[in-house]
């Protein structure tokens, strides 16, 4: 429980210090400004794959197909009724990544080739694992 100060009254080892917290440095479609996502409109479309994809934390990776270095995108940036899945073909802009604007995310992801295995949509439920 917290009190209007910011910390937890119980003796918990997990007390935090909410006042504390650093902004997250992830750029989301939700807290994207308008500059930023007319920069990342005006870059053409790229190609690549899902490299990974985790529904429960909210973000995954895209292996560009021309090289380089993998990009993170977040769930927020996935365009389509599918979750992508491992070896999916995407389309996607490059955004930059404040502060300095020196890496790029993937955004506007949308899947153009399905892999083999069955795809759930966002409104399914993600499979139970004992």
């Amino acid at each position: 429980m917290s009190n209007d100060y910011g910390f937890n009254s119980d003796d918990s080892p997990n007390k935090t210090n909410s006042h504390l917290l650093l902004p997250s440095p992830i750029i989301t479609r939700r807290n994207r400004t308008a500059s930023t996502s007319e920069r990342a409109l005006g870059n053409p479309l790229e190609t690549g794959k899902i490299k990974s994809f985790c529904r429960e934390k909210g973000h995954g990776f895209v292996t560009p197909e021309r090289g380089g270095e993998d990009l993170f995108v977040h769930i927020s940036d996935i365009e389509g009724e599918y979750v992508p899945l491992p070896g999916d073909d995407v389309t996607y802009r490059l955004c930059p990544i404040p502060p300095k604007f020196e890496k790029n995310q993937a955004v506007h992801v949308r899947i153009v080739h399905l892999t083999r295995e069955k795809h759930l949509k966002w409104d399914e439920p993600p499979p139970i694992h004992p």
